[in-house]
């Protein structure tokens, strides 16, 4: 298998070191034409606004989507989270465009700032299950988004506590209004047919389970054609959200 890593901005030369380390070849993409040679696909994280640009400047867009839509394993890592989720919301003036696929709604900066960066043992009972090992994987949360909501054929891999300022802002900003308010735990690893995300970065650690776990995922979306979306048609589903966190740039 070839494994085309999204090499536009980000921590692009941390999955293709991690590839190695398993005896995987992974190619730099860069161009919508080398979509066409690879088997598979991660798309890195890093500052998605930026990446966002350069995947616009490049015309890659579409091709990404066809890609996601051929069935071939996508995996998005933090940015890349952002990028497959079909609804993002805590965006900067304008918002950023999507590629789409993933049914789910991801906030773009959930955790905080660069500050508020963290790392925690996540209990990831399915990975352990799949790749051996222990049932806790060490999550290095940059900058992090998480995933507030997901469709029913989205299953959840890994969840994660709210850190207490972070609850504090949600609990500010949506005004005791029932929602994400009231939970005290965010969804931040799913797999939903032939697409990844985790909202954490797994290529900087020495783990390998989960770029091993991404290489075996098979075409099991059943042939469906997966719907992608832009920001601009999601504008009356995030009015309707009586909660949101402020922007840190």
């Amino acid at each position: 298998m070839t494994v085309g890593v999204l090499a536009l901005q980000g921590s692009f030369n941390e999955h293709l070191t991690a590839l190695r380390r398993i005896g995987e070849k992974g190619v730099e993409i860069r161009k919508a034409e080398q979509l066409e040679a690879v088997d598979a696909l991660i798309i890195p994280g890093g500052e998605s606004t930026t990446m966002a640009k350069l995947a616009h400047y490049h015309n890659l867009f579409p091709a990404l989507r066809e890609f996601v839509k051929t069935g071939k394993p996508v995996w998005g890592t933090c940015a890349g989270l952002i990028f497959l989720a079909d609804n993002a919301i805590g965006q900067k003036s304008g918002g950023q465009e999507l590629i789409g696929g993933l049914d789910c709604m991801v906030h773009r900066n959930f955790f905080g700032s660069q500050l508020q960066s963290f790392e925690i043992q996540l209990s990831v009972p399915k990975l352990a299950e799949e790749e051996g090992g222990p049932s806790t994987f060490r999550g290095v949360f940059i900058r992090a988004p998480a995933i507030l909501e997901v469709g029913p054929e989205v299953e959840v891999l890994a969840d994660c506590p709210v850190p207490p300022e972070t609850r504090k802002n949600m609990m500010l900003v949506a005004n005791d209004q029932k929602g994400i308010a009231s939970s005290d735990r965010v969804i931040v690893a799913v797999r939903q047919g032939n697409l990844l995300a985790t909202a954490f970065h797994p290529e900087l650690t020495s783990d390998s389970r989960w770029h091993s776990f991404f290489l075996k995922m098979k075409k099991d979306n059943g042939g469906k054609m997966l719907q992608c979306t832009s920001t601009s048609e999601t504008d009356a589903l995030q009015e309707k959200k009586p909660y949101d966190l402020p922007i840190y740039e």
